[in-house]
């Protein structure tokens, strides 16, 4: 895909699915897309993994066709590594590379991988400089204001990504000495955003499709980019492009076509977590969700389950949620 071509499509639609450890999965990534997602991002994958050919590695890049435009997120240190994770991705049917520079998790920042790149922003030209000339398919990054409050530099690393050529920069309003706790700094994002050369998208705590839209209206970002968000409300991005809200959520039959996506893509004991996990976000600010959230880790097999979510998501059919999005909630990730 040309940058042209993936930038045409963020104009059409710039709501994109942020990219989370754990659960933008092949089988997520088509319901999202399936939901009103403009781009999809797969989650974290190690480019390191990808040199040693490991299974696990492969499996979080797995596609469908309909997630088109699709982007591979990578994160490692080395640049001559992740270029060759660049371009697999790109042989692989990427539409994009996308490099995470954001990630706050310890075991990624010891390695010198994920935000603690934004310290050194000399290795970070290398790194583009490097997997850009490797690909020739369009390359984005998504980053944290900074390292710290006292040494944040997301608008140096956006002039520097503007003069590598890249396509856009995402920016998660926290610094990885936040992690997730605090709100992100949608000012400071807004203040990049005026000086940038390049498209921006924003990203951190757009809670409902009002926040989303909000965002992007008064940031001047090009793309705001959905998370957690799109846990609890799966209409989010629906919402978001067409300024109304989906008042009859059918709770019912989305929980029935991730069943069918889980279960044809994924073993059966795989998808029972994801599908665990899915209900739990969904039913948060529904009624007797607490005893529904024990029942569906009590049940252990495809049919129990299957037989809990159904019943529950029937029962609340159409009920006005509960906002709960002053409650801390998923506190894990990687942007």
């Amino acid at each position: 895909m040309t940058e042209q071509a993936l930038l045409a499509h963020l104009k059409s639609n710039p709501y994109v699915l942020a990219p989370m450890a754990g659960i933008t999965d092949c089988a997520f990534r088509t319901f999202m897309k399936e939901m009103g997602a403009g781009i999809v991002i797969t989650e974290l994958v190690s480019a390191m993994g990808l040199k040693y050919c490991s299974t696990k590695t492969k499996m979080l890049m797995a596609f469908d066709e309909v997630q088109r435009p699709f982007g591979i997120q990578l994160f490692g240190e080395t640049p001559e590594i992740l270029a060759e994770a660049a371009k697999e991705s790109q042989d692989f049917g990427a539409d994009f590379i996308d490099l995470n520079f954001g990630c706050p998790v310890a075991k990624v920042v010891r390695k010198g991988a994920g935000a603690a790149v934004l310290r050194d922003l000399i290795t970070l030209r290398n790194i583009l400089r490097t997997v850009k000339q490797a690909i020739q398919i369009p390359l984005t990054i998504k980053v944290r204001t900074g390292w710290d409050n006292e040494t944040r530099n997301a608008d140096e690393v956006v002039r520097l990504a503007h003069d590598e050529g890249i396509t856009w920069v995402t920016i998660h309003g926290r610094t990885r000495a936040q992690g997730y706790s605090g709100l992100s700094d949608w000012d400071y994002i807004s203040w990049v955003k005026a000086q940038s050369r390049i498209p921006v998208l924003g990203n951190g705590d757009v809670s409902s499709a009002g926040v989303a839209r909000m965002r992007l209206d008064q940031s001047k970002c090009d793309g705001v980019m959905i998370g957690r968000g799109c846990l609890k409300n799966p209409y989010i991005f629906h919402e978001a492009l067409s300024g109304t809200q989906v008042v009859e959520k059918n709770y019912a039959a989305l929980s029935e076509r991730l069943q069918e996506l889980y279960y044809s893509n994924f073993p059966e004991r795989y998808a029972l977590i994801q599908l665990r996990k899915f209900a739990m976000w969904q039913s948060t600010g529904l009624p007797d969700s607490s005893k529904f959230r024990g029942d569906i880790f009590s049940a252990t097999t495809k049919e129990a389950l299957n037989s809990v979510i159904e019943s529950y998501f029937l029962r609340v059919q159409n009920l006005i949620k509960e906002d709960t999005s002053h409650q801390a909630f998923l506190m894990g990730g990687h942007g």
